[in-house]
């Protein structure tokens, strides 16, 4: 598949501070362009949550209530956020949560599609034990050698994800059928299922 000819896509992830629903932490959008992520072209934000920082999500990201002290409010940073994400396509792995939490705080903003690397994953590679996102990094072996700050970072998961899905899109042979496989159902740019046409 030639993935110059895709619509504008953003591998997007989110990272928040451990409560619930959460208040985000770091927000990571990296564009996908000619087939390739553009890290030179990429939006990354630190925010500083309204609530702290769990220990937990502290100790699972190493974002902190110290290292997030000096970082924006949301309030400040939204409408660049919202700005860079426009109306392109999204895709995460495990969509649902990002795509959720990041309508939860734009929520007059709303993808063309959303693809989801999870989903997409189950349909590309049937017999894995492990879907999670570094079962997949162990299993397709992409290089991350240039992938920002570390795992589970926004910035790193973002370019982990690209690797993942251009990996999984030489699979298929257009993007009408890589939709097929990797929009969760009820989410933008779903296929709406066909009519009977007998139904009138």
């Amino acid at each position: 598949m030639n993935a110059a000819t895709w619509p504008a896509l953003l591998v997007v992830d989110v990272e928040g501070n451990g409560t619930t629903p959460p208040d985000l932490v770091e927000v990571a959008a990296l564009p996908i362009r000619d087939g390739q992520p553009d890290t030179s072209t990429a939006g990354a934000w630190l925010i500083r949550p309204p609530r702290p920082v769990t220990s937990r999500a502290a100790s699972i990201h190493g974002l902190t209530n110290g290292l997030l002290a000096q970082s924006p409010a949301w309030g400040e940073i939204a409408g660049q956020v919202h700005e860079f994400l426009g109306e392109a396509w999204i895709c995460a792995h495990n969509a649902h949560v990002d795509y959720r939490a990041l309508k939860a705080h734009l929520p007059t903003w709303e993808p063309a599609g959303v693809l989801d690397t999870l989903r997409l994953a189950k349909a590309t590679y049937k017999d894995l034990p492990h879907y999670s996102l570094d079962a997949l990094i162990e299993h397709t072996r992409p290089d991350l050698t240039a992938a920002p700050a570390q795992r589970h970072r926004a910035t790193y998961d973002t370019y982990a994800t690209a690797q993942l899905l251009m990996t999984m899109a030489s699979h298929y042979d257009t993007w009408d059928q890589l939709v097929a496989a990797a929009v969760p159902p009820g989410l933008p740019g779903a296929p709406e299922p066909e009519k009977d046409p007998t139904l009138w």
